[in-house]
């Protein structure tokens, strides 16, 4: 059955390897965490605090569920049938999965930026305006969209360009005007599931400068494969494992030194320095 508490244990995390943020509120914060496809539990028990306008990579091998861990923090599990979350996300303190939350509310607050680039087949004008529309807004729009543009660090190249096809620009361009649309209704967190897996070295460096920017205003929450990345990029780090039973927990969670200079376990140790993943 689904979060069973028999599940083997093994790589149950210590609670001593999270860090905890005790003079601060989070911006978010999960509690005993689980999610399940069906009868699979993808990961279980997961607790950890993100603190506001910080960059926070999660880490970790394939299928210990990276993905899984994020697309709870703005319910985009609920488009899953199969799926059942167990546990809290608290958003500034409310509860995401209380009775009454709407989750399409959530997802303007909690914006979500995919591993491909997925521009909707419309113009770069109307892909960054979509979701102030949706909100209701008719009034300056045009300030929004140059604004979140250049928020995005595209402005300059696609100025030009606003009526054409966002699917008409470069694979570099599309995932910053990606990024530009999520921040067009003003989150306060925005989730990155591995941005740059796709793109090329220059446009990987043009992302990563986007996102120490933008981490002084909103808070980020990137999934990654690239130890690199992970320490150029981020403040906390925190790391995934899934055993034989392919049930994801967290391990450790701490600060970038302490993660990738002075881990406290030997699993993380051997994943930052590549000895497993």
């Amino acid at each position: 059955m689904a979060f069973n508490d028999t599940d083997q244990l093994s790589l149950a995390g210590s609670t001593e390897n999270i860090l905890r943020f005790d003079d601060i509120e989070p911006v978010l914060e999960t509690r005993d965490l689980s999610v399940a496809y069906g009868e699979n539990t993808a990961i279980s028990d997961v607790t950890f605090q993100v603190p506001k306008n910080s960059v926070v990579s999660v880490i970790g091998p394939s299928g210990c569920g990276k993905s899984t861990l994020i697309r709870c923090f703005n319910r985009m599990n609920d488009l899953i049938p199969s799926a059942t979350v167990k546990g809290t996300v608290d958003f500034n303190g409310q509860n995401i999965y209380a009775p009454g939350v709407d989750p399409t509310e959530i997802r303007f607050r909690i914006g979500m930026v995919f591993q491909r680039p997925n521009p909707f087949p419309k113009s770069i004008y109307e892909n960054v305006a979509f979701g102030p529309r949706i909100n209701g807004m008719t009034d300056d729009l045009d300030e929004v969209v140059e604004t979140s543009l250049r928020r995005a660090a595209v402005w300059d190249e696609l100025k030009d360009r606003l009526s054409d096809s966002g699917l008409s620009i470069s694979g570099g361009q599309q995932q910053r005007l990606c990024i530009a649309r999520a921040l067009a209704v003003n989150p306060e967190v925005v989730l990155m599931d591995e941005p740059a897996s796709s793109l090329d070295p220059i446009s990987t460096q043009a992302i990563e400068q986007l996102i120490h920017e933008l981490s002084s205003e909103v808070t980020i929450i990137i999934v990654t494969h690239n130890m690199q990345q992970a320490t150029r990029i981020s403040d906390y780090a925190a790391v995934m494992m899934a055993g034989e039973e392919r049930i994801g927990r967290l391990i450790e969670y701490g600060t970038n030194d302490q993660v990738f200079g002075n881990p406290k376990d030997e699993r993380t140790e051997a994943y930052v320095t590549g000895r497993i993943g």
